[in-house]
């Protein structure tokens, strides 16, 4: 039986040639998969898509009460430093 399992099976060269290939081609997607997550640019550009989409699904209303409270805040701050160099 263990010579069985050891015997050399005939080979078919084109169901060989074209699992090399199916290799190759996951191969070189694996490739360009991890090129893709390690390359800053894309991880600049994937992060500023997660960004804008987002910010589209905040209400216009509340964005624009954040935008207020930011502009007040920020004219409270520079009138009071204004006092204190007096």
């Amino acid at each position: 039986m263990a010579d069985a399992e050891t015997e050399a099976k005939p080979v078919d060269q084109d169901a060989l040639v074209a699992d090399i290939d199916r290799t190759r081609a996951d191969l070189a997607r694996t490739i360009d998969a991890i090129s893709d997550r390690l390359s800053p640019r894309n991880n600049v550009r994937r992060a500023a898509d997660r960004i804008r989409e987002r910010l589209g699904q905040v209400d216009p209303r509340l964005a624009g009460g954040a935008a207020a409270a930011v502009v007040v805040v920020g004219a409270a701050y520079l009138v009071l430093r204004r006092r204190k160099r007096k």
